[in-house]
């Protein structure tokens, strides 16, 4: 008998769930009906915006019996326990990878699951991509003659790894990173080969965590299965994206792109010595063609809902309901059965990897008496602050989720402490004995609406709270994207002002102008004693290689740059950034007034990708993009998501706005300068030192 409908709650609000959500609306036979997550705010937020029932307690939401199947996306470590809990009380589970830590826990899970007589599928959602099933039933076919080996990549940047943040749990200990990219490669293996027996790992391009031990960046493993010789490449710097399965047969190889979802055969042919490479090359060239036209005619259709990720989770989706529907046993790549064959793989793979160091610690033990509070210290301005403070001998309060973070070193003047940005009383004990708060958060958002509460609201929120505590500085970074930098004529200052018409802005410049709006009028109002710093494009070590305050970048190794990329842009130096911040807390001239902290005039767009090229031997592709032809896109975008999506909250930036992004307007930084007595780096080989040469952007 066939069920219609299953319904479906979300464990986990977090960065995951928006693609399973958005997956489970295109999969027949699933009604996603409520989500659960222990922040109020991130549950209510994705109840909003899908419609759902929120829960802040599991218990609650299994208690209320208004779902037949969960899907959990919390931090791995919970996973076990949460599936158990779920299981007995009835619920079907999917599971994000990893399904747990070890293997121990995953057979926990599928005996709970048999125990209560539910489904239980692992979340390896690139098992689910159409190519993938091509792959799959060719090489059982016999389509490639006996296969004889197989490499299995994941070459893709990690940039968490070079800037963090690093409180991620992917990032606290080596083993977490294959952990979190491995299940990928290894269900792969499982599912076409069986049993995977490791016989080696290398480790390579170590990475110091700030405060931490290392973390290797490339992994090389090697394994049998049967008959079947398998390379594991996992590559996490800044390298051009290869995420593939090659197979190697007696009669053909095939290559599956599982990040673009293609697959193209290579195939022998019986002419000549002169017709047979052409003819190859010319089979190459028909098959990636034809891969082309599937893959940018089903985008156009879907209007960019159809990518490869989102089918991935359509296609791992599709068979877990259906089971639940029709009461048919679970397609073997997501059943559990392969979910411990590849969590046993990825046992004897960490089993391999050397004792990890030990972790710095403070040369001292005594605890911190913190005076400040920086709200976003783990962040890159707030870590090069918070350090940067420490040198000037301050002890400093980091608003913090974990209770480690990139600090360890110099714990003895660092507290980290956990407090919720809503909550106005936690603040305020917060900020008792702070003098000076930094607030350098801001939420991501995609309506104007959510704006308005999760920044500007929260924003007001923290200023009252550091009201009532009764600081004496209150420090809040802006942004200079927040000003038209459309006109080359137009110098800006700290004496310009920003449009009285924001709303024709991307939501980031708007948002962060309304907070600094609403900052002022406490400040004249109620005399809160603000001081705005608005940081220009920041670079560094620690910062990003794809820095998107330059163009828009399409992988690491090609970038299409706002405008033509020659005009001179507001760069600046972190250490110059957290300087100039902490000069702002020290003067007492600065309070009531604005900062643009901008270096002197010293390279354009051009200019510095020259210097990557000239300096690290990385030569990126450099395009110009034409800032009409942007806006013009994006207004297609916005009319097809305004009223063929129906999607609330659909902006459409104006073409000044898509000028700004070029920042062809040049920055006056007369007034740090003379006020603060802020001294950016002005020397443009010492400039081009500290931003590339040794900021690391490669991560080896």
């Amino acid at each position: 008998m066939t069920k219609n409908t299953i319904k479906t709650a979300i464990i986990g609000a977090g960065y995951i769930a928006d693609w399973h959500a958005q997956a489970l609306q295109a999969t027949e036979g699933a009604e996603l009906v409520a989500v659960c997550d222990l922040s109020a705010s991130a549950a209510e937020a994705f109840a909003e915006a899908y419609g759902l029932v929120a829960y802040t307690d599991l218990q609650e939401l299994l208690d209320a019996d208004v779902c037949d199947a969960v899907h959990i996306l919390t931090p791995p470590s919970s996973h076990a326990d949460l599936a158990i809990q779920c299981l007995e009380a009835g619920k079907h589970c999917l599971v994000e990878k990893p399904v747990a830590l070890n293997f121990e826990d995953t057979k926990r899970i599928t005996d709970a699951a048999d125990a209560a007589g539910k489904v239980f599928a692992a979340g390896h959602n690139f098992m689910g991509l159409p190519s993938y099933v091509r792959l799959k039933s060719a090489t059982r076919a016999g389509e490639y003659g006996k296969i004889t080996s197989a490499e299995i990549n994941w070459h893709f940047p990690l940039a968490p790894l070079r800037s963090g943040p690093f409180g991620l749990w992917l990032l606290k200990e080596p083993k977490n990173l294959l952990l979190e990219l491995g299940p990928h490669l290894f269900a792969y293996a499982v599912d076409l080969f069986g049993d995977v027996d490791i016989e080696y790992l290398s480790l390579g391009k170590s990475i110091e965590l700030p405060a931490d031990t290392d973390r290797p960046q490339s992994w090389r493993i090697l394994a049998r299965a049967g008959d079947v010789d398998i390379t594991f490449n996992l590559s996490l710097v800044e390298t051009v994206d290869d995420r593939s399965v090659t197979l190697r047969g007696s009669s053909a190889s095939a290559r599956l792109d599982y990040a673009n979802d293609t697959l193209i055969v290579q195939r022998e042919n019986a002419s000549d010595i002169i017709l047979n490479p052409f003819r190859k090359q010319l089979d190459q060239s028909f098959q990636n063609l034809k891969e082309g036209v599937v893959n940018a005619t089903r985008q156009l259709g879907s209007l960019n809902g159809k990518s490869a990720y989102g089918l991935s989770f359509q296609g791992a989706f599709t068979p877990f309901y259906q089971s639940l529907r029709d009461g048919s046993s679970l397609d073997e790549r997501f059943a559990g059965a392969a979910a411990l064959k590849v969590m046993k793989a990825i046992d004897e793979t960490l089993a391999l990897i050397p004792k990890p160091k030990a972790k710095p610690k403070p040369a001292g033990k005594k605890k911190p008496k913190p005076s400040v509070l920086v709200i976003g210290g783990t962040g890159f301005i707030g870590r090069a602050l918070t350090r940067e403070l420490v040198a000037e001998g301050k002890d400093v309060r980091v608003l913090s989720r974990g209770v480690s973070g990139p600090f360890d070193d110099i714990a003895d003047h660092v507290e980290l402490y956990s407090a919720p940005l809503t909550d106005r009383q936690a603040l305020t004990k917060a900020m008792q004995g702070i003098d000076a708060v930094y607030h350098l958060g801001k939420s991501l958002d995609a309506t104007w609406e959510a704006c308005l509460k999760n920044d500007v609201g929260v924003t007001v929120g923290i200023a009252e709270a550091a009201m009532e505590a009764g600081v004496s500085r209150f420090i809040y970074t802006g942004t200079i994207a927040s000003y038209d930098m459309s006109d080359p004529s137009e110098s800006i200052s700290e004496h310009t002002g920003f449009a009285e018409d924001m709303t024709d802005r991307n939501l980031y410049a708007r948002s962060k102008a309304k907070c600094e709006e609403e900052l002022l009028k406490m400040h004249d109002d109620m005399g809160l004693p603000l001081v705005i710093a608005r940081p220009g494009i920041v670079v560094g070590e620690g910062g990003p290689l794809q820095h998107w305050g330059i163009g828009r970048w399409h992988g690491a190794g090609a970038v299409r740059i706002w405008g033509p990329g020659t005009n001179i842009l507001p760069f600046v130096l972190i250490d110059d950034v957290a300087k100039g911040l902490v000069l702002m807390m020290n003067s007492s001239d600065a309070v009531g007034k604005s900062f643009n902290l901008v270096a002197d005039p010293m390279m354009s767009a051009r200019d510095y990708f020259a210097a990557i090229h000239r300096e690290l031997g990385a030569k990126i592709q450099v395009s110009s993009g034409n800032l009409t032809a942007f806006w013009m896109a994006d207004a297609v975008k916005y009319g097809l998501k305004k009223y063929a999506l129906r999607r609330h909250g659909a902006i459409r930036p104006s073409l000044a706005d898509w000028k700004s992004r070029a920042h062809f307007s040049p920055f006056d930084n007369g007034l740090p300068k003379d006020l603060l007595g802020w001294e950016p780096e002005n020397d443009k080989s010492r400039f081009v030192r500290k931003a590339i040469t040794e900021a690391n952007l490669l991560g080896f």
